[in-house]
């Protein structure tokens, strides 16, 4: 797996994150320390380029729900509520943790764990970055 990382300006500052390769049981702790490094250095809108990802499994996937949680931020109690309650009622997406382009194999795997329901799925780049 190789992570390339490039700061955009939207309408606020955006990483993305392009990553190629496998995204598993192998590569997950690498993938997580930039995630968090990312974070540590200010980076609060990550977009993740997966259009270069060949396969991912579920230690990758908990990575993507461990990205999703630090980049939610500390929520007040009622934002916390409203957050689930649109994730569970599916109308909740993230502000903050966007996908680009993945795979269709990346793909078929977000629908069929219920990610693509709680993560933008972008085609374009820089619709990508202007969703911010």
């Amino acid at each position: 797996m190789v992570i390339t990382i490039k700061h955009e300006q939207g309408r606020v500052p955006v990483t993305v994150l392009a990553i190629s390769g496998n995204i598993d049981v192998e590569t997950v702790e690498e993938f997580q320390k930039i995630a968090e490094k990312s974070y540590q250095d200010g980076t609060r809108d990550l977009l993740l380029d997966l259009s270069e990802v060949t396969y991912i499994n579920s230690s990758g996937l908990r990575v993507l729900h461990s990205i999703f949680k630090m980049l939610k931020g500390d929520l007040a109690q009622e934002g916390e509520e409203a957050m689930s309650q649109g994730l569970r009622d599916g109308t909740f997406t993230s502000p903050h943790l966007k996908l680009l382009n993945p795979t269709p194999l990346v793909k078929d795997v977000l629908k069929m764990t219920g990610f693509d329901m709680f993560l933008e799925v972008h085609r374009n780049y820089k619709e990508a970055i202007l969703s911010f």
